[in-house]
């Protein structure tokens, strides 16, 4: 790090510095001639928001073998470490929509709204935009994430492939790791008990027209693995299966189908710090966090880099591949086998793919089919008597959630969903808006509830619908006027369909018959704005409030999608299966973007599961397997047999061990005691010609002979196989890479080993006390061993070992194995 800490007139940026670095110093991390052993980003993730997060911690957590390093380019600042509503009330939202227009107008064109927030396109239609900030808009979104059901995710419209990974488990993964797979245990209680069972009875009573069949819909996820077996049902749903009831078993697991999918983490594994609200920032803080440790605060060793602040202008191309990346800090050049994840919002993904792909062949129909979600919200008051006798004296909030469908003028299936909110108090509650603040799964509809009282309920049921995936008059180009760094700003139409329209009134009419059903026959009131008016009993809600009043324009839901959607074809589709770009060899997308369809889903389940796999395809594992008889004592990912004694510490490096020395001898050794008589491979590498190292065998437990650095027991106790092709410090041969370190009477015949960079074989065979050293093949050392301290065999009450020596420069070994002879 060369950037000091900052100070402000209030804070001090510890987060930021130990987070983030700068430009400057990432590339300086890539100099192999001023840093021994620095390497290159092999894959550069434009955008740290909420999908370039995932992709990044995820590559950097799977990546067991180490072989990738990874640079995340976010074009903000980092500002928050979690989610908005894990937070004391800080007065941060999302703003209102607007367009670079209205915005100049007011001489805010270039001035971050509501600390990070941006608009970067030109459009009719209004946006919110981005939020420029490490973490994004996951900062900031309600924590609705429903899984699509099986028709939304249908192979006749995504590829194949990629439906049976998500279906296969990547949606079961990424709903463990946003907090979606188990049952609400902050939102409960009376009020919400009784606000499920009224709509579970008027549902079951086809009296919500549009809602579909909750028998026909999948299981809770804290149930779906189980719901073959109703005992095993019942059990999972606290009731006793031997004298459950089949009916009550299956009404009962039928209810929980309206259960909220909150993306809140209530529990998590040992170890790990629960989210509450998932955000993607906290993964990425955490895995910034992670390669600080593991680097040893040397920036050369981080696998992983955070640039904020940095704005990618372009990427540049040769022929069909990308080989660097221009940004406002620099440029960042892409090595050979190097990637690309373009993971910005669909709509600054989709621009920066149509200003570098466009004109190249095979790219496919990049920009067109822009989704977002028609939204609705209908707000009503209840007297809490209509629910029945309600007997909490606290704060309560409900929240539920309703699918459903209808069919258009074509015999298309087009899905929606209702998000169901409510929140009462109760006549000794205190500090009401702080609770609802962090309890409400939405902060967007705040304010309407600090309308609820003790004597009324305040519900909200807010509409999602899908758009159509297939009109060509949304569609993202690039538009003439260029922006402050000088590109071609995107130019984005957003229209509904008339079967857009056809769904919307299907939607609004459910949550019309919902709100009666709440109401349960009493009268009621309904919010138009900011005031509510009273609606008579049984009277439809749209008949006081209009469906098109509680409509929000097209554009607010921060969901749009589809511009470099998935396919097999290129003709209909930007990205492949892996969703790699289409005519484009090491480009891909992260993202919304992807999605062909859009459902009704927030899309933020869906995408966290296309960024792991996707952060999954990018890192396979590369594990040594043997093919000659030996035992596997290092497979490139796994240390745990490994222990370092003394000075320095090595670490796994693209599937090889890696010394790094300190200040004195070092000693990695492996536990397993090694054979009678054995035959030892492995493979080494010198970073420098002037490298040493060296490997040791037959020494016993460093441990238990008291020394101060007990990486000298291997010295004194084994033999050290050397590896110093300059045999300081008097170019003896008995100094010299094959040969045992300093011990006089072998014979040595000098090989050529291979030059710096490429990987040397050695064998090291050991029968009795006769020693044989092979390098690249050729037999270059014997060895006699009288000496009765030294090289001893294992025995049953005293093992000997082997280890790898860190002495000077970093020098790499791998496929280490070992077999009887």
């Amino acid at each position: 790090m060369t950037t000091q800490m900052e100070e402000t007139d209030f804070s001090r940026d510890v987060l930021g510095r130990y987070v983030c670095n700068t430009l400057a110093e990432a590339m300086a991390s890539t100099d192999s001639q001023a840093t021994p052993g620095a390497r290159p980003f092999d894959v550069v993730v434009i955008g740290g928001g909420s999908f370039g997060a995932v992709v990044a911690a995820h590559m950097f957590n799977v990546d067991v073998s180490r072989t990738h390093r990874i640079l995340v380019l976010e074009g903000g600042p980092f500002m928050l470490p979690e989610h908005v509503q894990n937070l004391p009330m800080l007065g941060l939202k999302d703003p209102d929509p607007t367009s670079i227009a209205a915005l100049r107008q007011a001489g805010q064109a270039h001035v971050p709204r509501n600390e990070v927030w941006g608009l970067a396109w030109h459009s009719p239609v209004p946006f919110p935009g981005l939020a420029y900030c490490l973490g994004g808009r996951s900062l900031y979104w309600g924590g609705w994430a429903p899984r699509p059901l099986p028709e939304e995710l249908s192979p006749t419209v995504w590829p194949k492939a990629a439906v049976d990974d998500l279906q296969d488990g990547q949606l079961d993964t990424a709903g463990r790791q946003i907090g979606v797979d188990q049952t609400n245990d902050f939102i409960f209680g009376p009020l919400h008990n009784a606000l499920r069972e009224r709509l579970y009875e008027a549902v079951s009573r086809h009296l919500v027209p549009g809602a579909m069949d909750l028998t026909t819909l999948p299981h809770h996820p804290a149930l779906r693995d189980e719901h073959s077996s109703l005992s095993q049902l019942a059990r999972l749903l606290g009731m006793n299966p031997e004298v459950a009831d089949e009916h009550d078993v299956r009404e009962l697991a039928d209810q929980l189908k309206l259960e909220a999918p909150l993306a809140v983490q209530a529990s998590t594994r040992p170890g790990f710090f629960p989210n509450n609200k998932f955000s993607a920032g906290p993964l990425l803080v955490q895995a910034a966090r992670t390669a600080w440790a593991d680097s040893g605060g040397n920036d050369a060793d981080k696998r992983l880099m955070i640039v904020p602040r940095c704005h990618v202008l372009r990427l540049d191309t040769r022929g069909s591949e990308v080989t660097g990346v221009q940004t406002s800090q620099g440029y960042v050049p892409l090595p050979p086998g190097g990637a690309v994840v373009i993971a910005l919002g669909t709509i600054e993904s989709t621009r920066l793919a149509l200003h570098a792909f466009d004109a190249l062949p095979e790219t496919g129909p990049i920009g067109s089919g822009l989704m977002a979600h028609l939204r609705s919200n209908l707000t009503i008051r209840i007297p809490r008597e209509a629910l029945g006798h309600i007997t909490e004296h606290e704060l309560m909030a409900a929240a539920l959630f309703l699918k459903g469908h209808a069919v258009d003028d074509s015999g298309r299936e087009r899905f929606f969903h209702l998000q169901i909110t409510a929140a009462g108090l109760g006549s000794r509650s205190a500090d009401s808006e702080a609770e609802l603040f962090k309890k409400l799964p939405d902060i967007d509809l705040f304010d309407r509830f600090q309308t609820a009282s003790d004597t009324h309920v305040v519900i909200t049921l807010r509409g999602i619908g899908e758009m159509d995936p297939d009109n060509p008059a949304s569609q993202i180009r690039l538009d003439p006027e260029l922006d402050e760094y000088g590109i071609p700003r995107a130019l984005v139409h957003l229209s509904a369909s008339q079967a857009d329209e056809q769904l919307w009134n299907e939607m609004d009419a459910c949550a019309d018959a919902a709100a009666l059903a709440f109401a349960n026959g009493s009268p009621f009131e309904v919010l138009d704005g900011t005031t509510f008016h009273p609606v008579a009993a049984g009277q439809a809600p749209s008949e006081v409030v209009p469906f098109i009043r509680r409509r929000n324009k097209l554009g607010t839901t921060h969901h749009e999608g589809g511009t470099l959607r998935l396919g097999d074809d290129p003709a209909g589709s930007v990205t492949t299966a892996d969703c790699r770009l289409h005519g484009v060899d090491n480009a891909y997308v992260a993202g919304p973007a992807l999605f062909p369809r859009l459902g009704s889903p927030n899309p933020m389940l869906t995408g966290v599961a296309l960024a792991r796999r996707l952060a999954e395809h990018l890192t396979p594992t590369r594990r040594f397997v043997a093919s000659d008889n030996h035992e596997v004592l290092f497979d490139g990912t796994d240390m745990s047999a490994w222990r370092m004694a003394g000075a320095g510490r090595f670490q796994i490096v693209d599937g090889a061990l890696q010394s790094i020395p300190g200040d004195g001898l070092g000693l990695l050794w492996c536990t397993r005691p090694t054979p009678t008589d054995f035959s030892l491979r492995l493979q080494y590498r010198l970073t420098r010609p002037d490298d040493n190292s060296g490997v040791y065998i037959r020494f016993p437990d460093p441990t238990r002979k008291g020394y101060d650095n007990t990486a000298w027991v291997a010295d004194d106790f084994g033999f050290e196989i050397q590896i110093d092709d300059l045999a300081r410090t008097d170019g003896a041969d008995i100094h010299r890479t094959g040969a045992i370190y300093g011990v006089e009477g072998q014979t040595y015949t000098a090989a050529p080993a291979r030059p710096p960079g490429k990987w040397n074989d050695y064998e090291i065979r050991v029968r009795g006390q006769d020693y044989t050293v092979i390098l690249n093949g050729r037999q270059v050392t014997t060895f006699a061993n009288t000496d009765p301290d030294r090289g001893l065999p294992t025995t049953l009450d005293a093992p000997a070992y082997l280890g790898l020596q860190a002495h000077t420069g970093r020098v790499c070994f791998r496929n280490i194995r070992i077999s009887v002879i």
